[in-house]
């Protein structure tokens, strides 16, 4: 890393030696000198329009803004004064022009940076007494309401959708003492991300899921990891009475890698928690085809252990398969491999995830990029995948990357994804081609093939490799689930042929779900589903499953009946859970303890908010009581830390970590994966040779951008259970009026009306 120039600079009579080009509010806050600011956000393009943040600089004529001051050497800078102190007393009462007194009654109240501003530099009185710009209250969404009198036009909101998200649904209209912020039409048609609601400095956009349900104070706050896809974003859970309540990612609560980004399903998709379909207590068919009846926690593990030992007994161990989702903690899946490795004795041991992660692992030939390394790489290179819909953050690094950083954008997708607008080069490709695009890369010497089967330029490869080639920086690989297991080989090495001097090359896979890393790293060598099911299905006779099928394996419902006993851990009822001869109540994300390991081999903590509701307990728990009930005891003691801290011992990667390591989320820890030594890959690429050839010469590209949520808003078994997702999925229809919440769209069976209203 080359070492940064570092220059004087004096604050309040102190001396301190700052970096080059560093902005003179973030040195001053960094070095403990309190600045007020309302637009000032960092990593967001400058607004200076609050005019709070006002100190006085040597040898300038005037107050100056800091946020728009770079530092200088020798800049002497005076951040108090009775000067400066009446000049933010001055803009603050102009900011209260408009802004109603209506606290007790504000969302925001406990935790509006106007009302701690006020409190700190407001003036006794209120001296404008004309008529207030009131407007009525109004929903803008399904999720994000509106008071627009409260506010102080401050854009963080229109910066965050323009910079952040790319969609600039949300802009200031009018002009003058009439602007107003709004959307085009009145209506949000956009991600529905609510981070306009999360930077918001006062009540002006607040959530309207959560709306006057709780007030801050009464919140207890527990920082914990997304539950949904694997970019591991950091939140508060904020919870009262054993019930989840909201969840933001306010820096006054959480600094995590994602500071306040949240998408939609992290930000409110989490009603699954308490909702009233959870299965309350251990179920057991007794006979097949009969139904499931209610049962104690001693008797349904004393059933599943009877029945699993009988089928051990009867055919060996492998006449067992266990299964673990992505979605479970490591601490989950590291005890169903003990589980199937110690207890059942069985090789058939899977994780239900999307695809292998394994090819790409066992090849690492460069370290994984962290999000702090795609926001400030020079290149960025996007084989298959849709980040902003399936990884949003990732897709959110991607755009400031492009807009704030300058950093080259190279997409090679058979989508015109709407990322693609960020590209300084799209390389639009035949679906189901990308190996090809991968075999391109490797060498030049298959562009003919390539070309052929892609349906592009050659000139376009050769622009792909000479853009890496001319990189001084950073250049980050990702790559989706559309690569072949030969293909992800050849990928995990290209550090090793894309390296050069100046130059460090960066991997960074894009799995679905919060712990697909974490499903590799304890159960590395699993097999995939499709291998379990078909290539040994005709041997299993019992499946133990912690969590369900994802919806593509749904085809194999034949082989669930054909076992002669399933035992399923879920949260609730599913397709699967109707086969199951045992169904375990499981706790949320929020009703346990343990890590999840994101995309960016981050090991995170996921923290208890709530007790488990009803007879819920955690995976790991129940699977460790299974065992001791076929006289396998763990020795885990109900402690999570313990579970830990084997896996510490046993997965090299994770070698010396203990919880207190990652108590910080500001600081995550990156877990050691094996770096592989540069391999012979001619076998691999004559594997993805023969696959290419076999491929259509005339493939139809897909012409047409996916719609915004198309698989942000999809019905899943968790997101089902969030009413205004059932409006989001059917359109996000435009309601009548904007005045109450867009649910009375909804009918008694919490779906759509029919007839969406039309305004």
């Amino acid at each position: 890393m080359t070492q940064l120039e570092e220059i004087k600079v004096t604050i309040n009579g102190k001396d301190f030696q700052v970096a080059k080009g560093a902005r003179l509010i973030d040195v001053c806050r960094d070095h403990q000198f309190d600045i007020p600011s309302f637009c000032y956000y960092a990593d967001l393009a400058l607004q200076a329009s609050c005019r709070m943040c006002l100190v006085r600089i040597e040898k300038m004529p005037k107050l100056q803004t800091s946020c728009t001051i770079i530092c200088t050497d020798g800049m002497v800078v005076t951040t108090q004064s009775e000067e400066i102190e009446k000049a933010q007393r001055s803009m603050l009462e102009f900011l209260l022009v408009n802004h109603p007194l209506d606290c007790p009654v504000c969302d925001r109240g406990g935790e509006c940076e106007l009302q701690e501003l006020t409190f700190d530099w407001g003036n006794l009185e209120e001296r404008f007494i004309e008529e207030k710009n009131a407007q009525p209250e109004k929903y803008l969404s399904p999720m994000v309401a509106n008071d627009p009198q409260r506010c102080i036009l401050c854009k963080r909101c229109t910066r965050v959708c323009d910079e952040w998200m790319g969609e600039d649904a949300i802009e200031a209209g009018n002009r003058g003492s009439n602007t107003v912020i709004g959307t085009y039409g009145g209506w949000l048609d956009c991600s529905q991300c609510g981070n306009c609601i999360e930077v918001c400095p006062t009540g002006t956009l607040l959530d309207g899921t959560y709306r006057h349900q709780a007030r801050p104070w009464e919140l207890t706050q527990t920082v914990s990891t997304c539950t949904y896809c694997s970019d591991g974003c950091q939140m508060s859970l904020g919870s009262r009475g054993g019930e989840l309540m909201r969840i933001v990612a306010r820096d006054r609560y959480v600094n995590g890698l994602n500071g306040e980004f949240l998408c939609i399903k992290g930000r409110f998709g989490h009603p699954f928690v308490n909702h009233e379909k959870r299965i309350r207590t251990p179920l057991i068919r007794y006979k097949k085809g009969g139904k499931l009846i209610p049962a104690t926690w001693d008797e349904a593990i004393r059933f599943t252990a009877q029945k699993l030992d009988s089928v051990v007994a009867a055919h060996g161990g492998n006449a067992v398969a266990v299964v673990g989702s992505p979605r479970l903690t490591n601490e989950a899946l590291y005890t169903l491999r003990k589980f199937a490795s110690e207890v059942i004795e069985t090789e058939n041991l899977a994780v239900a995830d999307s695809f292998s992660l394994k090819p790409f692992f066992d090849n690492l030939g460069g370290k994984l990029a962290t999000h702090s390394d795609i926001r400030y790489a020079k290149t960025i290179v996007l084989i298959g995948g849709e980040p902003e819909e399936l990884q949003p953050l990732t897709g959110k690094q991607i755009r400031q990357a492009v807009r704030n950083g300058g950093a080259k954008l190279i997409l090679i997708n058979s989508t015109p994804i709407r990322l693609r607008e960020q590209a300084s080069q799209f390389v639009h490709v035949r679906p189901g081609t990308e190996d090809a695009a991968v075999l391109a890369l490797f060498d030049n010497s298959n562009d003919e093939l390539a070309v052929r089967k892609l349906g592009v330029a050659a000139r376009e490869l050769e622009s792909v490799r000479q853009a890496i080639a001319e990189t001084a920086g950073d250049v980050v690989v990702m790559f989706g689930g559309e690569l072949s297991e030969a293909a992800q080989i050849v990928a995990a090495q290209l550090p090793y042929i894309f390296a050069g001097e100046g130059r460090r090359v960066l991997l960074h896979p894009l799995p679905l779900f919060n712990n697909s890393v974490g499903g590799h790293d304890m159960i590395n060598g699993a097999k995939t589903i499709t291998d379990l099911l078909d290539g040994a299905g005709t041997s299993i006779r019992s499946l133990y499953l912690a969590g369900s099928f994802l919806p593509e394996h749904s085809n194999r419902r034949a082989a669930l009946q054909n076992l002669d006993f399933l035992v399923v851990q879920e949260l609730f009822e599913t397709d699967t859970t109707a086969y199951a001869d045992v169904v375990l109540p499981a706790a949320s994300f929020a009703e346990i303890d343990g890590t999840f390991t994101n995309n960016d081999g981050f090991v995170q903590r996921v923290r208890k908010s709530i007790e488990p509701v009803h007879q819920s307990r955690p995976d790991w728990m129940i699977t460790a009581q299974l065992a001791k009930e076929l006289g396998v005891d763990f020795g885990f003691d109900a402690s999570t830390s313990a579970v830990f801290r084997e896996i510490a011992e046993r997965v090299s990667a994770y070698a010396d970590l203990r919880y207190p390591l990652l108590k910080d989320e500001s600081r995550p820890i990156q877990v050691k994966h094996a770096i592989a030594e540069s391999k012979d890959l001619a076998n691999e690429v004559e594997t993805i040779r023969r696959a290419v050839k076999e491929l259509s010469d005339d493939g139809v590209k897909i012409g047409e951008t996916p719609r915004v949520g198309h698989e942000l808003f999809k019905l899943g078994t968790l997101t089902d259970k969030v009413p205004q997702f059932h409006l989001l999925a059917a359109g996000n229809p435009r309601p009548e009026t904007f005045a109450i919440s867009p649910l009375y769209q909804i009918t008694i069976n919490g779906k759509p009306k029919q007839e969406p209203a039309v305004a």
